[in-house]
């Protein structure tokens, strides 16, 4: 799928400043933004949405907002996952998912299942879903690697696109290049481990940074693709410094400090996630 090919975006859920509700002016404009600053795609509901803290109500709020703010301009991924495989399945059968492409479902947090386990819950999503499924393989947050076997196991089930990779581990990723399928999508899940990636065969990043830098982002991606790796190291280079400070209180905090500094969104977060201390907010002000 070509289309999911370049720099797609885990975007952010704006709140109000006062009452933490969402702020779907907000969510407008950081729309805008992302599609004109050149992402490929959009990525709804996902870790970055903090969308463990919104409400079905909510959810279903802000893919009705993207769909009528995107207008078609870029396609949509949304973010369907959880530890209960019984609960999924349900959502994926009843989510109005039109207009959307691909769902992006992380490995299951907090039960730890074996690789077996592992396998087990994707095919049975990959069953029921009316649209192709992107594995998330974050063991950050889930602490459970799915290794590059359970991966290329996944990966011949006609009905899973791809990964998006957050491991971290440069052989894992090298093995699951050298093995996958044609057509099978291997999508970088670390901003600064991108255009390594892409040298090997990745067809791109879901990225975190690219809600507040979206054109530096995507000039980057799109010069890795294009195998100008000079240009995309200076590129990638910029981020360095500036990347660390996105994860240093939990994402989302980082990045809506930035988009807060850029008058995009309030930097309000959801408990137990707490907005950013004001010693953050300053060396992400200087950075930027």
């Amino acid at each position: 799928m070509d289309k999911l090919h370049g720099t797609g975006v885990a975007l952010v859920t704006p709140f109000t400043a006062s009452d933490h509700a969402i702020d779907y002016p907000a969510l407008r404009r950081l729309v805008d933004f992302i599609i004109e600053g050149g992402a490929e795609y959009l990525v709804i509901n996902g870790t970055t949405a903090e969308s463990p803290t919104l409400t079905a109500e909510e959810r279903k709020g802000i893919l009705d907002v993207v769909r009528q703010q995107t207008k078609g301009r870029v396609p949509l991924v949304y973010g369907i996952g959880g530890n209960d495989t019984a609960t999924v399945e349900q959502q994926l059968r009843t989510t109005d998912l039109a207009g959307v492409s691909a769902i992006l479902s992380v490995s299951p947090a907090y039960n730890k299942p074996s690789q077996a386990g592992i396998i087990q819950h994707y095919l049975r999503l990959a069953e029921a879903s009316p649209l192709p499924i992107i594995l998330y393989n974050v063991p950050g947050r889930t602490m459970s690697n799915m290794t590059a076997a359970t991966t290329l196991r996944l990966a011949q089930h006609p009905n899973i696109l791809g990964i998006k990779e957050a491991s971290g581990n440069l052989e894992q990723c090298m093995a699951i290049a050298k093995g996958k399928p044609h057509g099978f999508l291997l999508i970088s899940g670390d901003d600064l481990m991108t255009t390594a990636l892409v040298s090997f065969g990745a067809v791109g990043v879901i990225s975190v940074l690219a809600n507040a830098f979206p054109k530096r982002f995507c000039d980057m991606t799109r010069a890795a693709l294009a195998g100008d790796f000079p240009k995309a190291s200076k590129l990638l280079f910029d981020f360095l410094e500036i990347n660390p400070l996105m994860y240093e209180e939990s994402n989302p905090v980082g990045v809506k400090a930035a988009l807060a500094s850029l008058g995009l969104c309030s930097p309000a977060v959801r408990l137990p996630l707490v907005e950013a201390t004001e010693g953050l907010k300053e060396r992400v002000q200087k950075l930027l």
